[in-house]
């Protein structure tokens, strides 16, 4: 699966990457198969094993057939956020402009490896547990019976996607002139909706006229 990217939206800084990928973990997973393609929406994490690229883990329930297509062929991951509305009114010169979508998009490729292992659906269990509960001032601990785990961990099954290829996108207003960046960053922070906020910020960091997005 191929990405359309004008070289000027090109993103190939790898630490941004990844913290784009923290960010925002949850990704629509696709893959290909016949008579017609799987996919699932389903929170990822991305590690530092299987260099160069790192490695996706995730996991399906085991009711989703999903992942006994997984060596069909090989699999896109998508994370596809922030991303805003951009109006022309709010350039210079609107009117020699026209609307258009602001927005970052990581597409990771590579093959499913699936896991039946107890042990191995445990820790990507513990991994996303860690990730969303360990951030709460009073998080939830997988601390049930020995029977109750072991019935939850056999509904589901593990797996890890090592990174082959990363097509990013940032398309951030790169193409249009600064002062008109600067007045996009403005108004998408005047919107006063989350989704708008965080895409100001990332024009921030990666348009060229501010600091590190705080996300």
């Amino acid at each position: 699966m191929a990405l359309y990217t004008p070289p000027s939206f090109a993103a190939k800084d790898r630490a941004a990457i990844a913290r784009l990928i923290h960010a925002y973990p949850f990704a629509t997973l696709v893959t290909p198969s016949a008579p017609e393609p799987w996919v699932s929406h389903i929170p990822l994490l991305m590690t530092d094993a299987g260099e160069p690229h790192g490695t996706l883990i995730g996991h399906f329930a085991r009711a989703n057939p999903h992942w006994q297509h997984a060596n069909d062929a090989q699999s896109v991951a998508i994370f596809h956020r922030p991303h805003a509305y951009v109006s022309p009114s709010w350039y210079r010169e609107p009117t020699q402009a026209v609307p258009t979508w602001n927005f970052t998009a990581v597409h990771v490729h590579g093959l499913l490896e699936i896991s039946d292992d107890p042990a191995a659906k445990r820790g990507v269990l513990d991994a996303l547990i860690e990730r969303f509960e360990g951030v709460r001032s009073a998080p939830w601990k997988f601390a049930m019976s020995g029977q109750q785990r072991d019935a939850l961990v056999g509904a589901i099954v593990a797996f890890k996607l090592p990174i082959r290829r990363l097509d990013s996108k940032f398309k951030l207003s790169q193409n249009r002139p600064r002062d008109d960046r600067v007045r996009v960053i403005a108004a998408l922070k005047a919107e006063g909706y989350a989704e708008a906020t965080e895409t100001a910020g990332w024009m921030q960091a990666y348009a060229g006229v501010g600091d590190e997005p705080t996300r």
